[in-house]
């Protein structure tokens, strides 16, 4: 049993966090939902990157991206990514880790469909991660796409959503004299109960 009270009640991390986020969405001047994604390459090399996470769900994190994208493959290949969120303006962040897995469905197609008309149609002309010769080359693409797929395009089949499914969660706020509070939620399998460990600062 640990002492959590004030910002850290709570049975369920997914609330936690999406109460947080709630907070930063009112103190944060901009991207309260950004996170630094964490993935690793086939030779093991580390690569972090800034996305914005769309959902916090039941129990799971969703963002979309490129499938080309180099996070991409790196997610295909190690099925595992880590990211964290820190707001400034609370002195709060939530680390996490996890097993990953696509969104390709009617909620992919939802969350793409409620973007504006340009983030839709860069979507499709952007080959992201790879050399671009260009800005001009890349307006030129989002013209020719834009005559191609008109005003309402589809969901293009490279891009999509991912879902992390985490195994650890851990909540940090900011404390006196660097004695930060600091809570971990770790379970062995994503169908296991969670387990709560306060952690020295």
């Amino acid at each position: 049993m640990t002492d959590r009270s004030g910002k850290f009640a709570g049975q369920d991390p997914f609330v936690i966090a999406r109460t947080w986020l709630a907070e930063a969405e009112g103190t944060e001047p901009n991207d309260p939902n950004a996170i630094a994604l964490a993935t690793v390459d086939a030779d093991g090399l580390p690569n972090s990157r800034m996305v914005l996470l769309k959902e916090i769900e039941d129990d799971a994190f969703v963002f979309y991206t490129n499938y080309g994208s180099a996070k991409a493959a790196e997610i295909d290949q190690a099925g595992k990514a880590a990211f964290v969120m820190h707001w400034k303006s609370l002195r709060r962040q939530i680390r996490v880790r996890g097993l990953v897995s696509r969104e390709e469905g009617p909620q992919a197609d939802d969350y793409y469909a409620s973007r504006s008309l340009k983030s839709r149609l860069g979507a499709w002309a952007s080959d992201q991660s790879q050399p671009l010769s260009s800005r001009a080359a890349l307006m030129a693409k989002v013209a020719k796409v834009t005559a191609e797929h008109g005003p309402n395009p589809g969901r293009p089949p490279f891009w999509g959503g991912y879902r992390i499914r985490p195994l650890e969660i851990e909540f940090w706020a900011d404390g006196a004299f660097r004695l930060h509070d600091r809570f971990r939620w770790t379970r062995d399998s994503v169908e296991d109960p969670w387990q709560v460990d306060r952690l020295n600062p």
